[in-house]
C-alpha cells in the first residue's frame, strides 16, 4: 500500500467497435476466449453467469505450464457501459489478495474508450504482474475487434 491506499493499476485504451461490441467482446465466452491472458496463454474453458452476484471462473493455459484458474463474482452489469467484479486466482500466490476490476465503456460511435481500474494489490509486483497481463490481453482484444470477422 502506497501512503495507505490500496494499491490500483488504472488502464485505458481506445478500441475499434461499437461500445455494444466491446461489452460483447468482454461478457461473451467466445469472445473472451480468443483475447484473455498474456501473448502466448490460451483460455481453453470459461464459465460465465453475467448478472449481479453471478460468479465466472476461467481456466488459463501458459504457453509452458499448468492450466490454472482465476475466478469472481460481478458486483455491477450495466450493459454496454459498465462491469464491476472480483478477481482471485485459484489458488494465489502468498502476495495476492482479491481484487476488484471496474470496466467502463464510453461510446466514441465507431470506436469505445475501455477505461480499466483494478484495486486492491498487496505489492507493487503484483501490480507489475496485472499490468503486463492487462496490457497483452488488451491488445489481443483490439487484434479479435480489428479482425473483418468482428461483427457489430
Amino acid at each position: 500500500m502506497a501512503d495507505g491506499q490500496p494499491l490500483t493499476l488504472r488502464l485505458q485504451r481506445v478500441l475499434p467497435g461499437t461500445r455494444e461490441r466491446v461489452f460483447r467482446a468482454c461478457t461473451e465466452p467466445e469472445d473472451l476466449e480468443q483475447w484473455w491472458g498474456p501473448h502466448g496463454f490460451t483460455t481453453p474453458h470459461v464459465e460465465f453467469d453475467l448478472r449481479v452476484g453471478g460468479r465466472y471462473r476461467f481456466a488459463m493455459q501458459p504457453p509452458d505450464g499448468e492450466v490454472f484458474h482465476l475466478s469472481g463474482e460481478f458486483r455491477a452489469v450495466d450493459p454496454p457501459a459498465r462491469l464491476e467484479y472480483t478477481f482471485r486466482w485459484e489458488p494465489p500466490d502468498p502476495d495476492d489478495r482479491e481484487t476488484v476490476v471496474t470496466v467502463s465503456l464510453r461510446d466514441l460511435g465507431e470506436s469505445t474508450e475501455f477505461d480499466l481500474v483494478q484495486s486492491g494489490f498487496a505489492t507493487e509486483e503484483r501490480l507489475a504482474l496485472h499490468d503486463g497481463g492487462w496490457a497483452d490481453s488488451l491488445e489481443r482484444l483490439q487484434d479479435l475487434l480489428s479482425s473483418p470477422e468482428a461483427r457489430d
